[in-house]
């Protein structure tokens, strides 16, 4: 079963990089929920909708935006990956480079909660981990 959340998250990932959120959200589940960055300034995203609304102020944002993973784990049903993104900004073409750490909990194949971090250790402490 971790194998397969470890092969879910890099589809996840895969998803987005072509710009694909069918695929995405085909790997999400109806009541996820995100906790994105983007929550601070646009509330918080839950479900399939979230999901979205989530996608589409994040690519409003940064339409250009890639990201490449540098280390992915497995810890049952919660995946870490620590991925470095980058891209530029709508409209001013300001650089973006954006390490971050990403702790997903998944449930039947689906993904049911994320967060972005800044540290591993917030996403250890985020996901209820332990190094």
């Amino acid at each position: 079963m971790a194998q397969d959340n470890l092969k879910l998250a890099r589809r996840y990932y895969d998803a987005f990089q072509p710009r694909d959120r069918d695929a995405g959200l085909a790997l999400t589940d109806p009541a996820v929920e995100i906790e994105s960055r983007l929550v601070v300034m646009e509330g918080g995203y839950q479900g399939h909708e979230g999901f979205r609304r989530w996608w589409d102020d994040f690519r409003g944002a940064f339409p250009d935006y890639a990201v490449e993973i540098e280390d992915l784990r497995d810890f049952g049903d919660v995946t870490l990956c620590h991925s470095r993104g980058w891209g530029h900004a709508a409209g001013s073409g300001t650089p973006l480079v954006d390490p971050f750490w990403q702790p997903i909990r998944w449930r039947d194949g689906k993904c049911v909660w994320w967060r972005n971090c800044a540290t591993e250790r917030e996403a250890l402490e985020a996901a209820g981990l332990r190094e």
